[in-house]
């Protein structure tokens, strides 16, 4: 029985691995679309109200996009790896205004004596121009394509600034089982389909972030709790902390 619930885990995350995760195949639903970026509001807002998380409070302000996945598997018996759905928003530099979201899958496998199964949530922040002409290309590789490098948290990390020499800055909430979770070797893909079905055309992340030509009001909570965070990080300190996002 052991060696069965192995295979089929094994099964699953090189589904994640190959862009195919459960939660991305269940995004190709309209009403799942709209979810995923309901979602991404409420890993944002526990994120802001989590206390362990003054650098990210502090410096969502220097970020170019923002990353946001609020269910990334993560399962192991002898094999582990990692998959969810996410959306990225891009700031216009000049107007300081979030972009619509644009849909990615993101994937990993590892090797290793792990045990357990866990969601974490993710938000990875762009900190460089390369960190953003990278989710305008079709997959590409967190550690190998652009640089990344494990966000600050906890106390007593206001000095930690070394980190914003990298091109991607990732910070992890997580219950479960496993102490943390790398993104090192992480693939990121674009989710054609499900840009199609939410901005009802053929699109490109280029023309949702950058160009954008494509927009949904569905999206407006979103952009506006990025755009409350950038602005005034302390209005979201009095909120207690939440739950990973469902």
């Amino acid at each position: 029985m052991r060696r069965l619930l192995s295979l089929l885990l094994v099964h699953s995350l090189l589904c994640a691995a190959l862009s195919i995760s459960p939660v991305a195949l269940a995004a190709s639903d309209d009403d799942e679309l709209a979810g995923l970026v309901d979602r991404a509001k409420t890993t944002l807002d526990n994120f802001a109200a989590d206390a362990n998380m003054t650098w990210f409070r502090d410096h969502i302000k220097d970020a170019k996009g923002v990353f946001i996945v609020p269910r990334m598997w993560k399962g192991a018996f002898f094999f582990g790896g990692e998959g969810g759905t996410g959306v990225f928003l891009a700031k216009d530099e000049a107007t300081g205004e979030w972009s619509d979201p644009a849909f990615y899958t993101m994937g990993t496998a590892s090797i290793g004596f792990q045990f357990g199964v866990q969601a974490s949530e993710i938000v990875l922040l762009a900190i460089t121009r390369r960190g953003v002409e990278s989710m305008l290309t079709n997959t590409f590789k967190l550690g190998a394509d652009v640089s990344v490098a494990a966000g600050p948290v906890g106390a007593g990390v206001e000095g930690a600034t070394a980190v914003l020499s990298a091109d991607m800055v990732t910070f992890s909430r997580t219950k479960g089982l496993f102490g943390g979770i790398s993104l090192e070797g992480a693939v990121i893909a674009v989710r054609d389909e499900s840009n199609r079905r939410y901005y009802g055309k053929e699109v490109r992340p280029t023309e949702i972030l950058m160009m954008r030509t494509a927009s949904n009001p569905q999206s407006a909570n979103l952009r506006a709790t990025l755009a409350r965070l950038v602005g005034n990080t302390d209005d979201s300190r009095s909120k207690g902390p939440d739950t990973l996002a469902d």
